[in-house]
């Protein structure tokens, strides 16, 4: 699995959250390279185009079809036909800390490589006060 090589930024409550997640399930390695190598912020002070757990996004992939609307769960709230991605899924992992701009890129469980750009950021959590979901 690939994750994106820019710096990734997570809220701590993220961190806390996915790290207590990561030790009870099956975490992929590039969830555990996520939470080893990300930059750590306050709720209250991550950037509004930063994609933290239930941000929407807007993603436009590499296969020049309609841009498509995801967003970023846990797996308890995966619903992926209905546009809910879980954080330990492949895309799911490849987003989280990203900005808007920024290219995700992934591998699907075929082993296919993808990737889609941030197209934009429709709903983040801690943008709109909320700072606990």
């Amino acid at each position: 699995m690939n994750t994106q090589l820019s710096e990734r930024t997570l809220t701590e409550i993220d961190y806390a959250r996915l790290r207590r997640l990561a030790s009870m399930a099956d975490a992929s390695g590039a969830v555990q390279a996520l939470l080893d190598d990300s930059e750590l912020v306050a709720s209250t002070a991550v950037h509004a185009t930063v994609i933290t757990m239930y941000t929407q996004v807007l993603l436009q992939g590499d296969d020049d079809l309609a841009p498509y609307k995801v967003t970023l769960c846990y797996p308890d709230d995966a619903e992926p036909s209905q546009g809910f991605i879980s954080v330990l899924s492949p895309l799911g992992a490849s987003l989280l800390g990203l900005r808007l701009g920024e290219v995700a890129r992934w591998r699907t469980p075929l082993g296919d490589e993808r990737t889609a750009r941030i197209e934009d950021v429709l709903f983040q959590p801690e943008a709109s006060g909320d700072y606990t979901l």
